[in-house]
């Protein structure tokens, strides 16, 4: 009914962690100069937050479709169909901090991976083509 808030709630959160570290990094950056970037290739952890924000909210946003099509957000108040009734309303609430949860973890485990995988891509030292070592 309303799972899709958790994902959106998350997705505010780390919007804002990522803006206030991708001031940081600049701020940093613009101290060392460029000499410090060319010692070491990483990736940001401003760049890695905005793949986790674009996760959240593409699942928040695909979600509220989705309970839109199904007739559960409308377009009047209370904009929730199960708000308009207290019964209605605790199981939304419980949905929410089941499966909203559960599925905002989810994506953020994803996530996790992902950043494991981009540091170990990263760190990997460079392989020459089998053209190359030829000649």
């Amino acid at each position: 009914m309303a799972c899709f808030l958790v994902s959106a709630a998350e997705a505010v959160v780390v919007t804002a962690v990522e803006k206030a570290e991708e001031k940081k990094e600049l701020s940093a950056a613009e101290h060392q100069g460029a000499k410090a970037e060319m010692e070491e290739t990483r990736i940001p952890l401003s760049r890695k937050l905005k793949w986790l924000t674009y996760m959240l909210w593409g699942g928040a946003v695909l979600l509220a479709f989705e309970h839109i099509w199904h007739g559960e957000v409308v377009p009047w108040f209370p904009f929730l169909t199960a708000m308009s009734d207290p019964a209605d309303a605790a199981e939304m609430f419980h949905e929410m901090a089941t499966v909203g949860v559960s599925m905002a973890v989810l994506i953020t485990a994803v996530w996790i991976v992902m950043c494991i995988a981009a540091n170990a891509i990263v760190k990997r030292p460079a392989v020459k083509s089998a053209s190359s070592a030829t000649m």
